[in-house]
């Protein structure tokens, strides 16, 4: 089976609603390709690596979660490691589509809903807000849990170490979860009246600080804590299309 490029386009933009976000770089597609798409490649992020076997296993597509293009980079020239990731994608015709805080914040397909279904919160609403719009999810336990059994299901989920800013033995009943690196927005737990709070990665002081204001902070990698958005959306595609989907993993620990 196989499908046009446009389609894909027009589906990913009704499922992930990227013109809602004002992000920290373009959403949607980025490096154009074939018009006829058969094998599409996803991965969490558009580096050497995965361009490579997407190159490899003759993908006419890649979708990530972290693209190439970054407001915080500014203009780049193509040259270097940087054409290394471009050009293999352009000389094989490889279509690359990008989706960043649109595969946070999803409420169903997201990364931190999905992690959340997979830990067992419940009751999931929209959290955290950059520029008016969620970048992840909040939820209750439907029995609460004690640090050292939510920090064992995580580790089980991510299948990486978890750091954990303990400030009490107290159960824990409620969390937000917004993934990657979004360390700060801890506080917003504050807010929210949450128990706790789960990203990819933490500073040295919000781990004091965190502690400090009684939040149980925990950091998962910001690679773990990201990898589950685009394996929902490969879900997805498949069961639309029926074309033929492989998941990129990546030995990326940080």
């Amino acid at each position: 089976m196989s499908l046009c490029r446009k389609e894909l386009d027009k589906f990913l933009k009704e499922i992930l609603k990227p013109y809602e976000f004002q992000d920290y770089g373009p959403n949607g597609l980025q490096i154009e390709g074939s018009e006829t798409i058969s094998k599409i490649a996803f991965a969490v992020s558009a580096q050497r690596h995965s361009i490579e076997e997407a190159v490899a296993q003759k993908a006419d597509c890649l979708i990530v979660h972290h693209g190439l293009f970054w407001k915080f980079h500014g203009t780049r020239a193509i040259k270097g490691s940087f054409a290394k990731r471009v050009k293999p994608l352009i000389q094989n015709d490889i279509n690359l589509f990008g989706y960043h805080l649109p595969l946070d914040a999803h409420i169903e397909y997201g990364n931190a809903a999905a992690i959340a279904k997979r830990i067992g919160l419940t009751e999931l609403k929209p959290f955290g807000d950059y520029k008016g719009c969620p970048t992840g999810v909040a939820g209750k336990f439907k029995a609460p849990l004690k640090p050292k059994d939510l920090i064992a299901k995580l580790e089980g989920v991510l299948d990486h170490n978890i750091l954990h800013s303990r400030p009490n033995d107290n159960e824990i009943s409620s969390m937000g979860i917004i993934t990657g690196g979004a360390n700060s927005e801890w506080r917003l737990c504050l807010r929210e009246n949450l128990d706790a709070y789960l990203t990819g990665e933490m500073s040295e002081h919000d781990w004091h600080e965190s502690r400090e204001d009684d939040i149980h902070m925990f950091a998962g990698g910001h690679n773990a804590t990201e990898q589950f958005g685009v394996q929902e959306i490969m879900k997805l595609v498949q069961e639309r299309f029926s074309v033929e989907c492989f998941f990129i993993p990546s030995e990326n620990p940080a």
